[in-house]
Parts: C-alpha cells; sequence; structure tokens
C-alpha cells in the first residue's frame, strides 16, 4: 500500500514529512483505513518534539494518544508500527515524485479558489500573483517564514475594509468588530449564565456569512443538546415550534449554514492532538473551545502555566486556521456581579488573559428568573471595521437573553 511507504519515507526523513505531510490524501485514510490514519498524526505529534524517531518511541506515543482497553486493537497497532519500521524504501525517488504532484495539484486548486476570491470580490489581485508565484518557484518550501507586507493600501483593505465574521448581536460590531484569521479570544462567566445559548445564537449567526466549516469542540454540556440549541438559534424559534415541523426547520437550518457547523462530542475530541488532527482535515473558518481550560494534553506542575499553554497553544490555532472564541467560567467573586472584569476569571492570575486578544465577561443578576444580562469588554486588541466606534472598545452594554430560542438580544 503507497500509504504504508509513504509514512516509512516520513519516519526516514523529517524534512520529508514537514514539506509534504500536508498533502497526503488522508481523508481517503480517516473513511478506508483508520488504523494507518492514526499513525500520519502519531508520528505529527511526535515530531512536534524530537528529530529522530524509533519504533520503541512511536509504539508509546500512540499508546498514550490512542488509548484502547482491548488487547486485539492494542496488538493489531503494535503490530502494524513494526510492519511499517520493516518496510524496505527502494524507490524513495518515485514516491518523492509522487509527494511533489500532490503538492501542485494541491496549490493549484487553491489558485482556482484565490482566482474565484478575486472575481468576487473578496481578496486582491495580489494574492492571486503570490499564489501563481508559489506554485511556479517549485523550491518554496511549505511554510516558510515570510515578512510581513508593508503595504499599508494591501493593510487597510485585508484588516479593515475587508470585513471578517460579523456578530449577531451589532453592538459587538461597534465595539469589538468582526473577527479574523490570528483572533483569539474568550468569554467567561459563572456557571448558568448562558455561554453556551450566546455560541449558539453568535455561531449560527457567523455560519452563514462563511463557506468554511465551524469546528465545534465540545466538553461541556452533551452535544445533541447544543446542536438542538443551534437549530433553535439559526432559526429564533422554541423548541415545540422546532420539533413540529422537522422537515421544513431542516431544510430552513441547511439554507443558513448550519450544517456547516460541525459539533465534536466523543471522549477523545478535546485532547489538543484530536483537536489539531480535525482541523487539518476540514476547513474551518471558526473554532469553538467550550470549555478550554478542559483541553487535555498539557501538564505542568503549576496549574496557572498548564492553562497558559493552552491559551498560547489556542492563540497559535488561531493564526494557523481561523479565529477561535474560547469559553472559561468566572470565579467564585464574580457571583451576583453585573460588570465582570478581568480580575474574575477563574483559576488565573494573568496566564489566560495575556494571551487573548479579546475578553468578553458575561455578568448576571442574583436573581436566577432576570432576563438581563451585562456585556463588558475588559480587553480589546482588535482593529476592528470601518464601523467600530472607538468609544465603545472597553464598552459595556446592558443585553437581554432569550433561552426559548437561545438567542442573545440588544434592547
Amino acid at each position: 500500500m503507497i500509504e504504508k511507504k509513504i509514512l516509512r519515507l516520513f519516519l526516514i526523513n523529517k524534512d520529508l514529512h514537514l514539506k509534504y505531510f500536508k498533502y497526503v490524501n488522508l481523508s481517503f485514510l480517516r473513511d478506508n483505513y483508520k488504523l494507518l490514519y492514526r499513525l500520519f498524526f502519531c508520528l505529527e505529534e511526535l515530531y512536534k518534539q524530537v528529530s529522530v524517531v524509533d519504533e520503541v518511541t512511536f509504539s508509546a506515543k500512540y499508546l498514550t494518544m490512542y488509548p484502547s482497553p482491548k488487547e486485539a486493537e492494542r496488538n493489531e497497532a503494535l503490530g502494524q508500527i513494526e510492519a511499517i519500521f520493516k518496510e524496505e524504501i527502494t524507490n524513495q525517488e518515485v514516491l518523492v515524485e509522487l509527494l511533489e504532484e500532490h503538492r501542485k495539484r494541491s496549490m493549484a486548486g487553491e489558485i482556482a479558489k484565490v482566482a474565484i476570491e478575486v472575481e468576487e470580490g473578496k481578496t486582491t489581485i495580489i494574492e492571486l500573483m503570490e499564489a501563481v508565484n508559489k506554485l511556479e518557484h517549485q523550491s518554496i518550501e511549505v511554510d516558510e517564514p515570510k515578512p510581513v507586507e508593508m503595504n499599508l493600501e494591501e493593510l487597510y483593505a485585508s484588516q479593515i475594509e475587508k470585513e471578517g465574521l460579523r456578530w449577531r448581536v451589532d453592538w459587538l460590531n461597534k465595539s469589538l468588530g468582526s473577527l479574523r484569521k490570528g483572533d483569539f479570544g474568550f468569554v467567561f462567566a459563572r456557571p448558568e449564565t448562558g455561554k453556551t445559548t450566546f455560541l449558539a445564537s453568535e455561531v449560527t449567526y457567523m455560519a452563514s456569512q462563511t463557506s468554511g466549516d465551524i469546528i465545534w469542540a465540545n466538553n461541556e454540556e452533551q452535544g445533541n443538546k447544543v446542536a438542538i440549541r443551534c437549530y433553535q438559534a439559526a432559526l429564533g424559534i422554541t423548541t415545540e415550534t422546532l420539533f413540529s415541523s422537522r422537515a421544513e426547520s431542516q431544510d430552513l437550518f441547511e439554507q443558513c449554514g448550519g450544517g456547516r457547523i460541525k459539533i465534536f462530542d466523543y471522549e477523545d475530541s478535546c485532547h489538543r492532538a484530536r483537536i489539531e488532527a480535525i482541523l487539518k482535515e476540514t476547513n474551518p473558518a471558526l473554532i469553538i473551545f467550550d470549555q478550554i481550560d478542559k483541553i487535555k494534553g498539557f501538564k505542568n506542575d503549576r496549574y496557572d502555566l498548564e492553562l497558559k499553554a493552552i491559551y498560547q497553544w489556542a492563540r497559535e490555532i488561531a493564526k494557523r486556521y481561523a479565529p477561535v472564541i474560547a469559553v472559561c467560567q468566572a470565579g467564585g467573586e464574580a457571583e451576583g456581579k453585573l460588570w465582570l472584569t478581568m480580575d474574575h476569571v477563574d483559576s488565573s492570575k494573568t496566564a489566560k488573559q495575556g494571551e487573548a486578544d479579546w475578553i468578553l465577561g458575561i455578568g448576571k443578576e442574583q436573581d436566577n428568573t432576570s432576563r438581563f444580562r451585562y456585556f463588558n469588554i475588559s480587553k480589546n486588541k482588535l482593529l476592528g471595521d470601518a464601523d467600530t466606534l472607538p468609544e465603545l472598545r472597553h464598552g459595556s452594554t446592558k443585553v437581554l437573553i432569550k433561552p426559548e430560542v437561545a438567542r442573545y438580544e440588544e434592547l
């Protein structure tokens, strides 16, 4: 099988792995050869830590990333690893040529996408020329560092004039502005304030603005309940109305982009390795971490430093793929407070706050029957849009939560 030979080639040569990993047909492996699919990502994780991989290290890493209580499954994986390490590569040049051809085809596809965006006025001709130039000069390595383009017109066009993902609550457009690739921020509040409702309300609005996937790593409440709330928020209807006309509701949900919302709710979905694997296999336009503090795969003797590592990682995810909205808790001192500040963020000194581009606290009254909520922006490093108001950059406002339709509304 050619993919096994490619994996063996990557085990022999880390440089080839770095250059060609993203061009392996992983979708095919995921659907047809799950074990081999996992082995590719196991190697990806190992190469973040070491430069040379042997069979013992690889086997140990795999069992850590994909533990199984079934001895037969473990033995199958270890047998596959042993066989791959015994695989002889006698046609390395042919394999490299094949990978290079896949790389060219992938880049040609990227050029086609950019060309369509130029035609639709979503991007500039300069970006199209850069994509073509990259295909013509094959010596350019993947992920080669590039300096920021110091062209004021281009900076304005990409960071101000060209809007990112806009908010349903328009006050957030006036204060934060839209979200673009590289932006990372988080929402925090006390339990049962309406954090997941806020996500459902805003994410379903953003889904209609993009053709990419909304990747939602959910480790809070049951995923099926979150999905129902997304239906409610997208359509602005109660559960009674939603289920009384299911076929019509499904059609309307698809029409407004709801099908692009991918909620991952299984046990391993909130391990950093699994999240990265999911992101590499999808086309993310927005990434949700609910709750971000529970993401596994980070270890430190001090909990605040472990949290810092999680938030640093989330920032890098935003730079690499798409804007990230995270959710975490407010500490006990925030109970009954209306206007939450950075000091109310739970279990952190400044570790979390320092990594975020924006922070939104949601406060509520002590009375749990109140439908009022209180937005306070305690950090804002976003550039905003043409309609963003400077006086609202660190503003506060009172809003209404409508849990029966899973939406927030301005007063």
